[in-house]
């Protein structure tokens, strides 16, 4: 091993057991303990989903801030955003305000939940003067098509009647009327991100309402209205607007936030992973390395499919540099990510463990695993 030798440490999180950012310490850890000489540059990913915002404010220096907001029940809830360490970034995830994690199962139901928060959320970021935001939508409990975020942001919607329509995706049928009078103007001069990595459109068999609505609740009376209120919500969309977000891939996400992102933020939508990789600077930081270490709690042949090593592993070979990847669980069909530019995938779990032994020893055995691989690169 050449002196000053270099280590990219691109781990996400490590679910219920570590952040990535803990990842990246624990993995610093064991290759200093075999060979304090090597230089660990920390770059913690996410691939859009859950911990997203929390990897890029630590990759970037960045704050987390905490507010109260309106949850998809319209009780107030505790939610966080985020501005990025250039502060001109904003960050939210939508289920930090609409999660259906927020909803306890015998409650969910998608007739009556709003994305309202969410939109708290945007406006929370706006007063930061930002000139980005980077929105991840996905663990929503809603099928309102964004209808809760043109609400908070100052939009009205109104019925025939020229009353405003209530919360829900059950109220969408309603719809008569968009005045955006007194939308948030500061929205127009901000370049809006949306971390979608599904493809389904607003409607039809593989819509919000059929696909998604289930989980969140939803009956198969349910789902019927749902599908035909999101279809006359963006009818009315594209009648008055001018915009037709039906068919869009990706508009269907998080209830429909994904049509209502593009028609009422101007957003556009991106896969997770790249938003990460563009965000975090990872591929400049790969250029100064010597080899890079990603991983994350299970690798298996999904894998390929837009997570976290997989995007680590196509950028480092951009620029010749070897892979090695970490994992919890190590599964099935993983042969094909040797041919898409992982060199080696290491198990980390030290023998027969219960689940619950595994997530906590889950830093402990990280370390562990990066000294052994050290160690055994010392040998060759």
């Amino acid at each position: 091993m050449k002196e000053n030798f270099v280590i990219l440490l691109a781990p996400d999180s490590f679910k219920e057991s570590m952040t990535a950012k803990e990842a990246c310490e624990a993995m610093e850890r064991g290759i200093k303990r075999a060979n304090s000489s090597i230089t660990c540059i920390h770059v913690p990913m996410a691939d859009g989903g859950e911990g997203t915002m929390q990897s890029l404010l630590d990759a970037t220096g960045g704050r987390l801030y905490r507010i109260n907001v309106v949850g998809p029940l319209g009780v107030e809830v505790e939610a966080t955003y985020g501005i990025l360490g250039d502060g001109e970034t904003g960050i939210l995830e939508m289920a930090s305000a609409s999660g259906i994690h927020l909803v306890s199962p015998e409650k969910r139901n998608p007739l009556i939940t709003t994305s309202y928060g969410t939109g708290q959320l945007i406006k929370a970021c706006l007063d930061h003067g930002i000139k980005k935001l980077l929105i991840g939508i996905g663990g929503s409990a809603t099928n309102d098509g964004g209808a809760g975020v043109v609400q908070a942001l100052g939009g009205r919607l109104l019925d025939t009647q020229g009353k405003e329509l209530g919360f829900g995706g059950g109220e969408l049928g309603k719809l008569d009327t968009i005045d955006l009078t007194n939308f948030d103007s500061r929205i127009k001069d901000v370049v809006v991100e949306v971390a979608c990595d599904v493809n389904n459109p607003l409607c039809g068999e593989r819509g919000a309402s059929n696909v998604f609505g289930p989980q969140k609740g939803a009956n198969e009376d349910m789902i019927r209205l749902l599908d035909d209120n999101l279809k006359h919500y963006a009818d009315i969309i594209k009648k008055q607007l001018g915009k037709d977000v039906l068919e869009v891939p990706g508009a269907g996400a998080a209830g429909g936030l994904g049509a209502g992102s593009m028609a009422f933020l101007d957003g556009t939508l991106k896969k997770g992973i790249e938003m990460v990789i563009e965000y975090s600077g990872l591929e400049e930081k790969v250029k100064d390395a010597d080899m890079v270490w990603t991983g994350e709690g299970s690798i298996d042949f999904q894998t390929q499919y837009g997570k976290t090593p997989l995007g680590v592993a196509v950028v480092a070979k951009k620029h010749d540099k070897p892979v090695i990847a970490l994992a919890g669980r190590v599964g099935d069909g993983i042969d094909i990510l040797y041919k898409k530019g992982i060199d080696s995938i290491f198990g980390i779990v030290k023998g027969a463990a219960s689940l619950e032994e595994a997530l906590v020893k889950g830093q402990e055995n990280i370390e562990k695993t990066a000294e052994n691989i050290i160690r055994l690169m010392s040998l060759l």
